[in-house]
């Protein structure tokens, strides 16, 4: 005998709260500067003037809680941490490889450990998914410093020369977007190469690097190897422009790198900008349609769009748009967003108010050029920085969402009839840092990607790092490259 069939439709799955827990985060009330080897207030704060000195609040975004206290780091700070870095860098270079290498792979080892602590407090500080944190952002900072361990003491073998030498002190700018992965990114090739490290984070992220220079103590790395400076966008400008800084290595925006480009250019300072972009996903009528919309998601909603690589503009083959889109508001119907610390999070909380004002700005400029806006149902909470994921249909390469990178979760969906006319919409942007291909066949993909202006083109998926993989742009999306054996040689006098 069989049971009647149900009258009406089973209520959707719901997930349980599966918070992670805060507690394993020790928060000072208030910060100081990493400088030789200790945390130590300002100069400007002891002499009672100057342009440091002040404390800075950095806020958990999720719910504009205020987290910890931070310095402004003044010119003379800066200096301070130059001096001591220049100080360390003829003893740390003169170390072989070997030794050098026994230190970056403490550090990791020491991420590793820790990596349940930093990965709530990056989540807490930045407001991205605990389960980004945790399961990406903590495993590619270890992976890093792995990497970089390991050519420390084989850099004549690494194609830049058979005596490749250290510049000597690198001032390093990294953006809020990877406050942690972004100074692995940088630090790790630095010391590995034998210079030594002043790095600045991000004003509204200072937390995981003044962490991590407790690692640095914890790992009894050589005083003043590396400092960390913290403040605004005056404390990076003083760094850039000390005489006493060889190196310059900054991620952020287009327009300050720009201004960083102009303010070294004369000088002999080494020089790697990785800067904005506005990424090209591109969709053949061939393509696994499921599969592709998972690499689309993760393309553009990981991070809450505030990816520089983010795949923010999806060109779709005319014969499948329908299909396309039709499964990919179907998927953006399931996200959920929501308290970054809740494990079943798919979208956090936007980095600040700064930057959830300029995602309204520019969605409603495509609101009112005609764009179609679309998003799925979903609660944000009343307090934090939220934007719900969002769709623009009808969008012409004319379009302002089409042309300006968002940094956030905003999609604009675009077509196109043959290869030819996909490469000349996915080429037709100042910037060119990413670009995907979605298609079954290899031949497609080889031949596309050969005619992509990107530094990265990934195939049948998205968003996928390695420390072993190099990762760079071009045209305004900057120059050089970070990752793998070539980002030795940004760090190298060759």
């Amino acid at each position: 005998m069989t049971s009647p069939r149900p009258t009406t439709s089973p209520s959707p799955f719901e997930y349980a709260p599966a918070p992670e827990s805060r507690g394993v985060v020790d928060l000072a009330p208030s910060y100081g500067l990493f400088i030789d080897g200790e945390f130590t207030e300002s100069s400007d704060a002891t002499r009672g003037g100057g342009t440091g000195g002040g404390l800075r609040k950095t806020v958990n975004p999720a719910t504009e809680e205020v987290l910890a206290e931070y310095t402004q780091a003044g010119d003379e700070d800066v200096d301070r941490a130059v001096r001591a870095a220049r100080k360390a860098f003829s003893t740390w270079s003169a170390l072989p490889g070997a030794e050098r290498a026994k230190y970056l792979f403490r550090i990791a080892r020491i991420i590793q450990e820790r990596s349940r602590e930093l990965a709530v407090l990056e989540t807490l500080d930045n407001g991205k998914p605990i389960r980004e944190t945790r399961d990406t952002d903590l495993p590619l900072v270890a992976a890093h410093f792995f990497y970089y361990a390991g050519w420390a003491d084989k850099l004549a073998h690494a194609g830049h020369g058979p005596d490749p030498r250290p510049l000597g002190v690198a001032g390093q700018v990294i953006p809020w977007n990877f406050p942690l992965l972004m100074l692995a990114w940088k630090i790790a090739p630095a010391l590995a190469t034998g210079n030594t490290v002043v790095l600045k984070p991000a004003e509204t992220t200072p937390l995981s690097a003044l962490f991590f220079a407790d690692i640095c103590r914890q790992a009894g790395l050589p005083r003043g190897v590396v400092n960390i400076v913290t403040g605004d966008g005056a404390t990076g400008a003083a760094l850039v422009a000390h005489p006493g800084v060889d190196k310059v290595a900054f991620t952020g925006s287009t327009g300050v790198g720009k201004a960083i480009a102009r303010q070294v250019a004369g000088t002999d300072k080494k020089v790697t900008l990785e800067l904005g972009g506005k990424g090209a996903n591109i969709v053949f009528d061939d393509a696994p349609v499921d599969q592709a919309v998972e690499g689309i998601v993760n393309g553009i909603f990981f991070n809450q769009g505030q990816v520089c690589c983010a795949g923010s503009r999806l060109l779709v083959q005319e014969s499948v748009h329908d299909e396309v889109l039709d499964a990919l508001k179907r998927r953006l119907a399931t996200l959920r967003v929501g308290d970054p610390l809740d494990k079943n999070t798919d979208l956090g909380a936007i980095n600040s108010a700064e930057q959830l004002a300029r995602i309204t700005a520019l969605a409603e400029t495509g609101e009112a050029e005609g764009a179609e806006r679309w998003s799925p149902d979903c609660a944000l909470p009343s307090a934090g920085y939220w934007f719900a994921p969002t769709l623009f249909t009808n969008v012409t390469q004319a379009h302002t969402v089409a042309r300006d990178e968002i940094f956030g979760p905003v999609l604009s969906v675009l077509t196109f009839r043959t290869p030819d006319e996909a490469v000349a919409k996915a080429n037709n942007t100042p910037y060119g840092l990413s670009a995907g291909i979605w298609t079954e066949k290899g031949s497609r993909i080889l031949a596309v990607a050969g005619k992509l202006r990107a530094g990265v083109v990934w195939a049948n998926t998205f968003n996928k790092f390695d420390p072993t993989s190099p990762f760079g742009g071009y045209k305004e999306s900057g120059y050089g490259r970070e990752g793998g054996r070539h980002g030795l040689e940004a760090y190298l006098d060759v």
